[in-house]
């Protein structure tokens, strides 16, 4: 929390601590969530992490993880960042969930994310990492809170029944330049995969998705660098467009 403040970047964890578990790292992002609560935040939402096949093999795990969102971190859709608010931030194009019911593991599957779901919108993730460089392995981001940063949610809003999510195609844009393309099956084969294990994952900590609160469900790309002066925008096949920009 110190370095998300300070914004200077700490040495990884697991340096400091080699045999730090995945249990332990999990407890310590509960522990600075609830500081933040106690502070007066709000959780809004969950991030589900590490969905694609890649960063998985980068960091030699085989599973996905996850981290909060609090109200704090959301920002309106075409709106404005200040770079000095982050340490290195990337951005990436997700797809989010909103609930309309509770979902409560360990038996979630995909058909209870659907119709639990009011609907679904175009995301984009800027995530953030408070260990310098982004020298992280598992335990390091997971502590981190999932490398979470901020999020932005597009305008509108669509069932989850009306369209085809592993499908939905997405195009990703700097500065008016396409950078790469994803479709919703990139994150784990189906975005509603993740939010059900994601609800399965977190009632090993007797944790529940709740009513009300935004999934973003893992990003369809890779993550992009964000510089002051940089403009990023996702465009999806049938959710339509989610920009964001940075001063």
């Amino acid at each position: 929390m110190n370095a998300e403040k300070s914004r200077k970047g700490i040495t990884p964890l697991t340096e400091m601590n080699p045999g730090l578990t995945v249990e332990e790292a999990y407890n310590i992002q509960l522990d600075n969530i609830q500081v933040k609560l106690d502070n007066g935040e709000t959780i809004s939402g969950k991030k589900i992490g590490l969905t694609s096949l890649a960063m998985q093999q980068l960091l030699g795990v085989n599973e996905p993880d996850y981290g909060h969102l609090l109200q704090s971190m959301e920002v309106h859709n075409n709106g404005v960042i200040s770079r000095q608010r982050l340490l290195e931030p990337k951005v990436e194009g997700e797809i989010a969930f909103f609930l309309k019911k509770d979902l409560c593991g360990p038996n979630v599957t995909v058909e209870d994310v659907l119709d639990a779901t009011e609907y679904v919108v175009a995301a984009l993730e800027i995530v953030d990492s408070r260990v310098a460089g982004w020298k992280i392995k598992l335990c390091d981001t997971i502590a981190d809170n999932a490398s979470s940063g901020l999020y932005v949610l597009g305008d509108k809003k669509i069932s989850p029944h009306q369209l085809d999510l592993k499908e939905e195609k997405m195009s990703f844009y700097k500065n008016e330049q396409l950078i790469n393309e994803g479709v919703g099956k990139a994150a784990l084969g189906d975005p509603a995969y993740c939010v059900a294990w994601l609800a399965n994952k977190l009632s090993e900590f007797g944790i529940t998705l709740k009513a009300n609160e935004v999934i973003l469900s893992g990003a369809l790309s890779a993550a992009v660098n964000a510089e002051e002066g940089d403009k990023f925008a996702a465009k999806f096949q049938t959710l339509g467009e989610v920009k964001v920009n940075f001063e």
